[in-house]
């Protein structure tokens, strides 16, 4: 069975955005952004990967991207509507619809959690949670794992990691790898019950 991996940078805080949908205070240099090009090159979007030299790299862990309406509209600002079109794409939103063929659009009543269920019954890589803290927050049953891009920065406000009720949800730390620019990464995954 396929698993569900929330990956995304975080502040200090909690935040995986500004008040505005901001992210450009996260860097992606060095050490860090060589890991991340060698582990997971999926993740970069299809107009970056030329350049970063990806064109012919292989998806490594994930072959499908969930993602809420918040996480997809910075691609269309800038009038790219399949941001990951090496992959299966799931956009979460209830205004959004059928903006490009390659992207499926999953309306406000379908129930994310067993729609992610049902796509991890399927064949496949690994599904790539890339952000929307109140969708990470109806899927938090369904994350097998967490991998947490901590980036040094308070930033006092904006999308938190997971925007949903109080809902104590225990994860279980499995490593820690920090890099010359400040960020860890750090998985974490959920505990195995008897």
């Amino acid at each position: 069975m396929r698993n569900l991996i929330y990956l995304v940078a975080v502040t200090l805080d909690g935040f995986i955005a500004g008040p505005e949908g901001q992210t450009d205070f996260f860097g992606f240099e060095g050490d860090l952004a060589a890991a991340i090009l060698a582990e997971w090159p999926e993740t970069m979007p299809t107009h970056l990967r030329g350049p970063l030299g990806l064109e012919d790299v292989a998806n490594r862990r994930f072959d499908t991207v969930v993602m809420g309406r918040g996480t997809y509209e910075p691609a269309l600002a800038v009038d790219i509507t399949s941001p990951y079109r090496h992959m299966e794409q799931f956009v979460f939103s209830r205004t959004l619809a059928d903006l490009d063929p390659a992207v499926t659009f999953v309306g406000g009543d379908t129930d994310p959690a067993a729609f992610v269920r049902d796509l991890k019954r399927r064949d496949g890589l690994d599904i790539w949670l890339c952000g929307g803290g109140r969708l990470a927050a109806q899927l938090v049953d369904e994350i097998d794992e967490l991998i947490l891009k901590v980036n040094p920065t308070v930033i006092g406000a904006g999308v938190p990691l997971f925007a949903g009720p109080f809902r104590p949800t225990p994860f279980q730390p499995v490593s820690t790898r920090a890099f010359d620019t400040g960020v860890s990464i750090v998985t974490y995954r959920r505990p195995v019950t008897a």
